[in-house]
């Protein structure tokens, strides 16, 4: 069996950025959860929304919290040493895996099932979906292609190469996989935030915020699709705004601290600094400190 290590709680990793200040718990997990794609050469980024790990035909719940989840995976794993060849209890399995950020234990459950059913398109989506969550995007690529058809395409393998797209900084690319996504699985508000996403990582906010209210505004949307709504506001210095979606899954306290460390991820990290100095309201940033510099009065050396 393998073992399911404790998760810390602290440092969150934020696509390639870690965290420096020690934020509350609340707020902590809304950040973990805000970004459902990555930024290019980061490992860890995909998650249950468009498709980490791959759910059977009667999936077993998960359950909520830490302690609950680790003796979960641990019950599972005596599931599967005791029978490796049942792809149900595998699958399970390795969910639980990769909800505790196991991702290159799911990898190895997963590979073994892939072996043993190598035909079977939900666990080559599963496998697939794995080698993403763990920075394998190539593989990844390889084996999602091999988990649908043209004559049966899988929305949430279609979404999973958009990201893995977005990862590699292929955003076009990434769009049309969403846009045939959503052929399938209508407004979506996974697919829709991922696609918001990509518009934010090609410097597109204002279409990015707009997809991202449309994604918010489905029944499905989870906290994730809000966060990830509330940086893109912030990123045009829409703070206030970014706030109040925050306020819909946080106290009133802890949404205000979201936000902060939200504004602290983007000074700390090139390429969402980067889209925010391009936004119109980056470049009126910039101008007033430009502005400032030359009213400064003259210093003596």
């Amino acid at each position: 069996m393998i073992k399911a290590a404790t998760v810390p709680a602290l440092p969150f990793q934020f696509h390639c950025l870690r965290l420096a200040a020690k934020p509350n718990r609340k707020v902590a997990t809304a950040l973990a959860l805000a970004i459902l794609v990555g930024l290019s050469g980061c490992s860890k980024s995909l998650n249950d929304v468009t498709g980490s790990i791959g759910k059977p035909s009667a999936p077993v719940a998960l359950p909520r919290g830490e302690g609950a989840l680790r003796e979960f995976a641990e019950e599972w794993g005596r599931r599967y040493e005791k029978n490796p060849k049942d792809k149900e209890v595998a699958m399970t399995y390795a969910r639980a895996l990769h909800s505790l950020d196991q991702n290159s234990q799911a990898v190895a459950v997963l590979q073994g099932t892939a072996i043993q059913y190598p035909q079977d398109m939900k666990v080559l989506g599963a496998y697939g979906k794995a080698l993403a969550d763990a920075g394998r995007l190539n593989e990844a690529t390889d084996i999602l292609n091999r988990a649908h058809t043209p004559e049966r395409p899988d929305w949430s393998v279609l979404s999973t190469l958009g990201t893995i797209a977005d990862e590699l900084g292929n955003h076009d690319a990434a769009r049309n996989y969403y846009q045939e996504a959503l052929k399938i699985r209508p407004n979506d508000p996974g697919v829709l935030s991922n696609m918001g996403l990509s518009y934010a990582l090609s410097q597109q906010l204002s279409r990015a915020e707009e997809t991202l209210l449309l994604a918010a505004s489905q029944p499905e949307a989870d906290m994730r699709v809000r966060q990830n709504l509330a940086l893109v506001l912030a990123l045009q210095g829409k703070f206030a705004q970014a706030e109040e979606w925050s306020r819909r899954d946080l106290e009133p306290i802890d949404a205000a601290a979201n936000v902060a460390q939200i504004r602290q991820m983007i000074s700390q990290s090139n390429t969402w600094r980067d889209i925010q100095a391009k936004s119109p309201a980056g470049r009126r940033t910039v101008a007033a400190k430009h502005s400032d510099a030359q009213n400064l009065p003259d210093r003596t050396r």
